[in-house]
């Protein structure tokens, strides 16, 4: 079997993980074995915070549509229990911003579904 020499590819392969690590601080950046562990780490810290994001938006979310809905006399809980009882399918990322950029519009939202729940119930 003839000899493989690997020096092209090792290098290649370390070229790649050092330019992936540029901007690291210490030696993360230079030392092959530290930015190897570093992008591995990097890598499922991204994973994971890809999912986060979407928790913590959701969060926020809420908080903007409590503060809007206190604003008009009533409470977030209500506000959403009032919504899907009247049938208006807004989501809350809307709602949100609807909240936050275009008060007068939120406070017919409000409006209406509370006064549609009013009926629904009696």
């Amino acid at each position: 079997m003839p000899r493989v020499k690997r020096g092209i590819t090792a290098a290649k392969r370390r070229r790649k993980i050092l330019k992936q690590t540029k901007g690291y601080r210490w030696g993360r950046k230079s030392k092959e074995r530290s930015a190897k562990q570093a992008l591995m780490k990097a890598g499922a810290y991204a994973y994971r915070d890809r999912r986060v994001k979407k928790r913590d938006f959701r969060r926020l979310w809420q908080i903007k549509i409590n503060a809007g809905a206190r604003d008009n006399d009533t409470t977030y809980g209500r506000l959403m229990a009032s919504l899907k009882k009247g049938g208006i399918k807004l989501d809350r990322k809307i709602l949100a911003e609807l909240a936050e950029k275009e008060p007068e519009v939120f406070r017919e939202i409000v409006k209406t579904s509370l006064g549609s729940s009013r009926k629904s119930s009696e």
